[in-house]
């Protein structure tokens, strides 16, 4: 049963228990082949590290991927295994999204520490909850969502972004699509815009002193 509520429950932004002026920048939907190694290419050239919550059918097809993402000192969380909406999900289904997902993710890299899961469409419910909570699992959601996916062109994704970034910032990006919507004709380009707007965003959110960081184990 869905709980307009939830959200609530589902911290949106991140302390890290330091003084550092920090924002964090999470990856949905991947790894994707055409577009998730050259996010990594330019989160390595910018020495900003990231959170990617990726999806578990992803993960077992680009396990690679997964391990180059750990051995570049990024955090790999989980997305589901197929992207369903959990809202419209019974218990059962639910945790077939969620602890399959945990096992292909593991399998895909065993140092991977698993630590943060993130619902498709941002669809909290208090089994969902309930099921991250037994899977040793902290829910995260977003403080800024520059809808991306949507390809509202590079100024609007940097613009939302600075407009709103203030310290323990979470903000939304993707680096791949849900299986639902994949369009392999459309892959080439599918996260261009993002990838375009990172390569000005890391640089000006420096610029204001915040540093670039994966989210903590527990938040």
């Amino acid at each position: 049963m869905n709980s307009p509520n939830c959200i609530s429950e589902v911290r949106g932004e991140c302390a890290d228990g330091t003084d550092r002026c920090t924002v964090y920048l999470t990856f949905d939907d991947g790894p994707n082949p055409d577009c998730t190694p050259d996010i990594l290419d330019l989160l390595g050239e910018k020495q900003a590290s990231a959170t990617f919550f990726v999806i578990g059918t992803y993960a077992s097809d680009q396990p690679k991927l997964i391990q180059r993402m750990i051995a570049e000192g990024h955090r790999v969380g989980n997305h589901t295994m197929t992207h369903r909406d959990l809202a419209e999900c019974h218990l059962g289904q639910i945790q077939f999204e969620i602890l399959e997902a945990n096992r292909i993710i593991r399998r895909a890299c065993p140092e991977a520490q698993l630590t943060h899961m993130r619902a498709p469409y941002g669809s909290w419910t208090e089994q969902v909850l309930t099921t991250c909570g037994r899977a040793g699992l902290t829910p995260v959601h977003w403080s800024i969502d520059p809808q991306d996916w949507s390809r509202p062109g590079v100024e609007a994704i940097v613009g939302t972004v600075m407009a709103s970034v203030r310290p323990g910032a979470i903000v939304l990006l993707h680096d791949g699509c849900p299986p639902n919507e994949f369009r392999p004709d459309a892959e080439a380009g599918l996260r261009d815009q993002t990838l375009k707007a990172l390569s000005h965003l890391i640089p000006e959110l420096h610029e204001r002193g915040f540093a670039i960081r994966s989210l903590p184990p527990t938040h």
